[in-house]
């Protein structure tokens, strides 16, 4: 389930959003249906029961021999009259109580009744049988005889009302009110949607100003990993996103700082520590015993080669170099050919030429440290480039014993050997790996080791495309 929900903060903000706003649209829509019936039928129930007081008016001012002929051709289908000299059975009915009291006191107030002479009134929801069933109050009493079928008017509220008259005749109304109809109509939908999309563009518009400038303090995080010299954040936006980029720009400075002050650090120690091994040097060449003095002579000269490493190792961190275009194929081929050149056995397989844009100097470092690693500890490199539309691969393969699996990962630490010697001949200061890693981290990539299956270590560069 939650693989289908959105995963940025951008889609997460946005469906909130949006299933709010569809919850409030059918809130609304429901509550103007609840008031367009009630009004419709507060109109309804206004319109009959003026029309009520009309008539009764009309019937008690018509002398009593013409009152039947005045009834007669009054009543309609839909709004049935019957004079009668006895009172009609009309039961009030709960189902709208407060509609019947409401039209109630409005005939007794229009037509100035008395107490005694109060109207009789009953307004109920009729049977919405489907082959015009009569309603409830339908077939009560004698006068609803008189109106035949009415009750089958399904979907209306009936009402019912019993107008006393002064010479003790009783005038009965039999009408219904309709009810709203159908409230979702084509305006109704076409209001709805143009005030969805409208709130819809506005939240759209809203979440994505608040959650840009997240996005560009990521961009700005990944870029730093890769360049410290990399351009500061525009302290723009909102109040927070303004301290947000001050606060990512100063951590950036005081990186870069730190860097800075590390590789003066280590560039100091080294020329301090230089200058009394030169001494030191000098001194052993008066030693009388050779073979003691050669000893210490490469003791000495080793301690020389770690300094310039890790201050190597320390400047290549620091360095920044300008991304270009460059064939990898042909950038590995050339290290390639130079390595073998110079007397080491490493070849190079065929690989189709892949462009992409990289730091060509340092890749290049990096390639040859990984060569010249395979090559110290497995006898012989066998180098090749594979590409695919996602990410780009260079992969060093060499013929030695491996490298056992728990420490796959921890050869790349700096000064870390398997090997125990510090001598130069047979594994150097433990920083090859560590510096090709580096350059490659830099450059967004990953470098990996593995056994392969048929003996021999695998060192495997992939760049993004």
């Amino acid at each position: 389930m939650n693989r289908l929900l959105p995963q940025s903060l951008f889609g997460q903000t946005l469906l909130v959003l949006g299933a709010g706003l569809i919850v409030s649209l059918l809130v609304g829509s429901w509550i103007y249906t609840l008031d367009r019936e009630q009004a419709v039928r507060a109109v309804g129930g206004l319109a009959a029961a003026q029309r009520i007081t009309n008539l009764s008016r009309l019937v008690e001012d018509t002398p009593r021999e013409g009152r039947e002929r005045i009834v007669a051709g009054l009543s309609d289908p839909t709004f049935r009259i019957l004079l009668s000299s006895q009172p009609p059975a009309i039961t009030p009915n709960d189902d709208d109580v407060a509609v019947a009291q409401a039209i109630k006191e409005f005939l007794a107030d229009q037509l100035s009744l008395t107490p005694d002479r109060q109207p009789r009134v009953a307004a109920s929801l009729p049977d919405h049988s489907m082959f015009g069933g009569r309603g409830p109050m339908m077939g009560a009493g004698p006068m609803m005889h008189g109106f035949g079928g009415f009750g089958g008017f399904g979907g209306f509220r009936d009402l019912q009302v019993a107008v006393p008259l002064a010479n003790g005749q009783w005038l009965s109304f039999a009408t219904a009110l309709p009810e709203s109809g159908s409230s979702f109509s084509r305006q109704f939908f076409l209001s709805m949607a143009i005030m969805a999309i409208v709130i819809f563009g506005a939240s759209l518009w809203a979440v994505r100003r608040v959650t840009a400038p997240l996005a560009a303090v990521s961009a700005a995080a990944e870029r730093l990993g890769n360049d410290l010299n990399a351009p500061p954040l525009p302290e723009t936006g909102s109040v927070e996103t303004r301290q947000a980029a001050r606060a990512f720009n100063t951590m950036q400075a005081r990186l870069r700082g730190l860097i800075e002050s590390r590789t003066s650090m280590l560039a100091a120690i080294s020329h301090d520590l230089r200058t009394p091994l030169t001494l030191l040097r000098l001194r052993l060449e008066n030693v009388d015993n050779q073979q003691e003095r050669d000893k210490m002579l490469a003791t000495v000269a080793e301690m020389d080669s770690m300094i310039g490493a890790t201050l190597q190792f320390a400047r290549d961190e620091a360095a920044t170099e300008t991304r270009r275009s460059t064939d990898i194929a042909a950038l590995v081929e050339s290290t390639v050919d130079d390595m073998a050149d110079a007397g080491m056995p490493v070849k190079m397989l065929t690989s189709e030429p892949t462009v992409s844009e990289c730091r060509a100097e340092a890749l290049k470092r990096a390639v040859r440290n990984l060569i010249d690693n395979a090559v110290k500890y497995g006898k012989a490199a066998s180098v090749s480039v594979r590409a695919t539309p996602e990410a780009i691969a260079i992969m060093i393969d060499d013929e030695g014993p491996g490298i056992p699996e728990q420490y796959l990962t921890r050869v790349f630490d700096p000064f870390y050997r398997l090997e125990e010697s510090r001598s130069r001949e047979t594994g150097g200061v433990g920083l090859g790996l560590a510096i090709a890693q580096s350059i490659v981290q830099a450059q967004r990539g990953t470098l990996t080791l593995s056994n392969r299956a048929g003996g021999g270590l695998r060192a495997r560069i992939e760049l993004p495309r």
